[in-house]
């Protein structure tokens, strides 16, 4: 089931207040057998997380720069340390990396694990030293074909394995994206998206009109997969710490905004190869 939700549609307060979020049930004391399994195998975390970050050059400097402070204070949020508690390992295991074209992925924090504050802070800081860099193309699909193996090379074993994709446009670089997708879906993959809606499409920047869908149809898949849409510059930052909290909880939510069944996407998933042969030929 694939699930779409608008930023308003989550109530972050719902969580600091440790009630439901948008319909999602608060953890509750069935956790707590897990969790003191999991003390004896420090490798368990409840999900093993990889933040693909869009840094193609339609993402202007301002727009890298919220991205980046949105991850890092994510992490650090009361929220989202709540959050992590209650999961049943208390911890999750995490790594950012930074894409463009099908060839241009930069990883910037390698697998770390968070388990409270401390950890996060060091997660946190790590993000915001790295100098803020854009790149040509987008390719979501290399993205993905970059996350995939990334998952065998973690020493952490997770309750669920995560992609969360971040970006401003379609695919225009690389394989298809259906296919990258179908692929992490079969390896038991769940993919969620974080479409970058704060401008008006533009010619010259290669954006289309209904990315949410393009990115709910074509690029998230997986059991509880779900799309957190940006069309706020200052719900930039909110949008963020919303998809953070939903996948560190693991929550699906029961009162969904838009309940999407599996039929032909409402968006061509090739549109972004389209536009690039036919204004570049190539």
């Amino acid at each position: 089931m694939r699930l779409l939700f608008s930023i308003g549609a989550v109530l972050v307060a719902g969580m600091l207040a440790g009630s439901d979020v948008a319909g999602v049930a608060a953890p509750g004391p069935k956790y707590q057998p897990q969790r003191l399994a999991a003390e004896k195998d420090a490798q368990a975390v409840d999900v093993e997380l990889i933040l693909a970050v869009d840094v193609s050059y339609s993402m202007d400097m301002d727009e890298l720069a919220i991205q980046r402070e949105g991850y890092a204070q994510a992490i650090q949020s009361k929220e989202f340390l709540q959050a992590l508690k209650a999961g049943p390992n208390g911890r999750i295991a995490v790594t950012y990396f930074e894409w463009a074209a099908s060839s241009d992925q930069k990883i910037i924090i390698p697998w770390r694990l968070i388990d409270g504050p401390e950890t996060a802070d060091a997660v946190a800081a790590e993000i915001m030293k790295t100098p803020i860099r854009r790149a040509s193309r987008t390719s979501i699909s290399g993205a993905i074909n970059f996350a995939m193996p990334l998952f065998d090379e973690d020493p952490y074993r997770g309750l669920r394995r995560v992609i969360d994709i971040s970006g401003d446009g379609p695919n225009n670089n690389g394989g298809p994206v259906t296919v990258s997708r179908d692929a992490a879906l079969e390896k038991g993959i769940v993919i969620n998206g974080l479409p970058i809606m704060v401008k008006e499409p533009s010619y010259s920047t290669m954006d289309i009109d209904n990315l949410d869908y393009y990115y709910e149809d074509c690029v998230i898949g997986g059991p509880g997969s779900f799309v957190v849409s940006i069309k706020d510059r200052e719900k930039f930052k909110e949008a963020i710490r919303t998809k953070l909290l939903l996948e560190v909880a693991g929550r699906t939510p029961d009162r969904p905004v838009m309940r999407v069944a599996d039929k032909e996407p409402r968006v061509n998933c090739l549109i972004g190869e389209k536009i690039w042969q036919d204004r570049w030929g190539r």
